[in-house]
């Protein structure tokens, strides 16, 4: 069987809590800006890394954003790397198996971490966590550097969630990337995957 699937977006389950709104809105108006054809072949040329779960649900293990973006969007389908098959284990043994493989994050829009039980059912049911937007802007600005550590994001969104405030707006936002791009570079943040100190890249303020 080969793994790249290609499967009805509705079906798709979420593996964590949350996503960053701002950026699930412009990649919705990406996908929007596109026909038909036009969305089958970004999705297709974007596959979605997945897992088969109990009763033959499709688990989506990263790019929640484009995943939630398409549902809103009204994409048909997308296109998916199946990286496991867990259509036999019990839902009890589903989440932890997919703890210790690190292809499920339970952690809510507080930075809280929360059970099994508290992840949702169907993407369009994801909490707005604006630090999850603010730590893939940054990055896009050249904070840090696109990393393959898992959920590398969501550390950035814990750091940025005790030194940077947002405020409503979406002025406010990206008033807040570049004051997030400055703290990005500091001795603080010399730990969080992706680091690397002002002198090794050039950060440009604002959304990208």
């Amino acid at each position: 069987m080969p793994n790249l699937h290609e499967v009805e977006i509705h079906k798709l389950r979420p593996t964590q809590i949350t996503v960053g709104m701002i950026e699930v809105h412009d990649k919705r108006a990406k996908l929007e800006s596109l026909k038909k054809h036009g969305q089958r072949d970004f999705m297709e040329a974007h596959p979605i890394p997945a897992v088969w779960g109990p009763d033959g649900k499709l688990y989506i293990t990263d790019h929640h954003h484009l995943g939630r973006a398409a549902c809103e969007a009204n994409v048909d389908t997308g296109f998916f790397w199946i990286e496991g098959d867990f259509t036999k284990l019990p839902i009890a043994q589903f989440w932890p198996k997919m703890n210790d493989a690190k292809w499920v994050h339970p952690i809510d829009q507080n930075g809280k971490l929360c059970g099994f039980e508290a992840i949702p059912n169907h993407l369009v049911e994801l909490r707005d966590d604006p630090y999850r937007s603010l730590a893939g802007y940054v990055r896009v600005s050249g904070g840090y550097d696109k990393t393959p550590t898992a959920f590398a994001e969501f550390q950035w969104a814990d750091f940025f969630r005790t030194r940077v405030t947002i405020g409503p707006t979406l002025a406010d936002f990206d008033n807040a990337v570049p004051r997030a791009v400055v703290l990005a570079g500091s001795k603080d943040a010399a730990g969080l995957p992706g680091y690397h100190p002002p002198s090794a890249g050039k950060a440009a303020p604002g959304k990208g």
